[in-house]
C-alpha cells in the first residue's frame, strides 16, 4: 500500500491514568524510522533497545554477535515497512522499549487514509501525560516514583527531585514540541 497516511495510537500499556499519542505516518515508513517516530512522540531518549511484535514474532535490529539470536522468532527489520505489520485498520502490533523495564506499547492502526498534499508526515495529532523518565523501573516503579513525588517528606523525596532535574509533571504533554522535535529529526519524511 503506498501513497497513503496510517493514523495510529500509541498506548503505553498498565500506565494509569492512561499515556498515550496519536500520530501520522506514510504506510512506506520503515520500521527502523517507525521507531524514532515513537520515541520522539512519547518522550522516550532512546537509550535501550527495543522490538516490534507481532505474529509472535520480534521484528528488531539484527545484533551480529547475539549468540541468543534465534530466526524463528526474530526478524531483522532492516528494510520492513510499517506496512508489512499494520495493513487493515484495527490491525495492532506491540512495540517494546527497555527490556529491563519492560515497556510495552499497544500501537493499533485507527484509519488508512488518503494523501494530502498540505501535510508534512510523521506529524503527532495528540496525546495525554508525560512519558515516564528512563530507568525508573516499569510501571511499578513509576508508580512508586509518582507517589513519592506526592509526599514532600518522604525520605526519598529530595533524591527523586534531583535524579529528574528538579521537577516533573505527569500531566505534561506538550504537542508542539513534539512535532517540532519529528520536523528536526531524519526519518526519510516525506511531504506528500
Amino acid at each position: 500500500m503506498t501513497n497513503m497516511i496510517y493514523q495510529v495510537h500509541i498506548l503505553l500499556k498498565d500506565s494509569e491514568p492512561k499515556i498515550w499519542r496519536r500520530v501520522q505516518v506514510p504506510t512506506d515508513l520503515l520500521l527502523e524510522d517507525f521507531h524514532k517516530v515513537i520515541q520522539t512522540s512519547m518522550g522516550w531518549t532512546n537509550s535501550h533497545m527495543h522490538q516490534f511484535i507481532s505474529d509472535q514474532k520480534f521484528y528488531t535490529p539484527r545484533i551480529t554477535d547475539d549468540e541468543m539470536w534465534n530466526e524463528l522468532y526474530n526478524v531483522d527489520y532492516e528494510n520492513i515497512k510499517v506496512s508489512k505489520l499494520l495493513k487493515e485498520e484495527g490491525d495492532e502490533i506491540i512495540y517494546e522499549y527497555d527490556f529491563g523495564d519492560g515497556w510495552q506499547h499497544e500501537i493499533v492502526l485507527e484509519k488508512i487514509l488518503p494523501v494530502d498534499q498540505k501535510k508534512q508526515l510523521p506529524v503527532c495529532l495528540g496525546g495525554k501525560m508525560n512519558c515516564p523518565p528512563e530507568d525508573v523501573g516499569g510501571t511499578w516503579g513509576y508508580a512508586e516514583m509518582l507517589r513519592i513525588l506526592r509526599q514532600p517528606q518522604h525520605k526519598e523525596h529530595k533524591n527523586y527531585l534531583e535524579w529528574l532535574g528538579g521537577s516533573f509533571d505527569p500531566g505534561h504533554f506538550d504537542l508542539e514540541k513534539v512535532n517540532k522535535l519529528l520536523q528536526e529529526k531524519d526519518f526519510g519524511c516525506i511531504e506528500l
